[in-house]
């Protein structure tokens, strides 16, 4: 996966600037779930090419990002600058992180490629100081079922399991894997973890979005593509 995402890093970084998923639905979303941030020292979990590393260093936050793809982290620090606190690590293995380093993390469609939620959500909690947050985006399992049962044959929603799309990314053909589970997988992993569930949000698409992307805009606008938590550390 990790040579996967170095391959088509360029592409992917372009799409998550301006695209109605990444700039006008969940960035949006996850920005609003996160607060006021400033002088709080925050995590970005799967950074990416750091649009939201970028968006919460604006908002007065101090923070440091991972994310698993090192073509992707040399794109977020060509954002950033060479100053910013970026690394190369997996969120499924140990963090090069301290104890309760942080009053905030952000896992933004990070944790959906995962197919074991227990170390990661545990290192998770591990850096957070005690009541700290996690904002956490994921597929929202009923668009994954209602899609699978539309393209083939019906699945299992209750089940668990993995399937592998692609999507064009300009002019790139991206390959990623995910893993889906049911709502009560998800939610029963954040409590296994410590965590106590402060808000579900299902979000709806910025206004801007209505014009400038019309022909989608209305899907988006009336069924949830993306699930959002807000998780606190015990």
């Amino acid at each position: 996966m990790t040579a996967e995402y170095d391959d088509f890093a360029g592409a992917y970084a372009a799409e998550n600037e301006t695209s109605l998923m990444n700039a006008h639905y969940e960035r949006p979303a996850a920005l609003e779930l996160a607060g006021d941030v400033a002088g709080r020292r925050v995590l970005d979990a799967g950074c990416g090419s750091g649009p939201l590393f970028a968006a919460l260093r604006d908002r007065g936050a101090v923070v440091s990002g991972f994310d698993q793809s090192a073509g992707m982290v040399a794109l977020a620090r060509e954002r950033l600058g060479d100053d910013a606190d970026l690394r190369v690590a997996d969120l499924a293995e140990p963090l090069p992180f301290p104890d309760g380093e942080f009053d905030l993390v952000t896992a933004s469609l990070v944790l959906h490629y995962l197919r074991d939620w227990a170390p990661p959500l545990g290192e998770l909690k591990r850096v957070l100081k005690p009541r700290g947050r996690l904002v956490a985006s994921v597929n929202h399992p009923l668009m994954v079922n209602l899609t699978h049962r539309q393209e083939g044959p019906r699945p299992d929603y209750f089940a668990h399991y993995t399937w592998t799309d692609e999507f064009p990314m300009h002019g790139r053909i991206a390959r990623m894997t995910f893993w889906n589970k049911p709502l009560h997988a998800m939610t029963d992993a954040f409590t296994a973890a410590g965590f106590r569930i402060a808000v579900v949000h299902e979000p709806r698409p910025t206004a801007a979005a209505r014009e400038l992307f019309p022909d989608d805009f209305p899907i988006l606008d009336t069924f949830p593509s993306f699930l959002f938590f807000v998780l606190e550390a015990g």
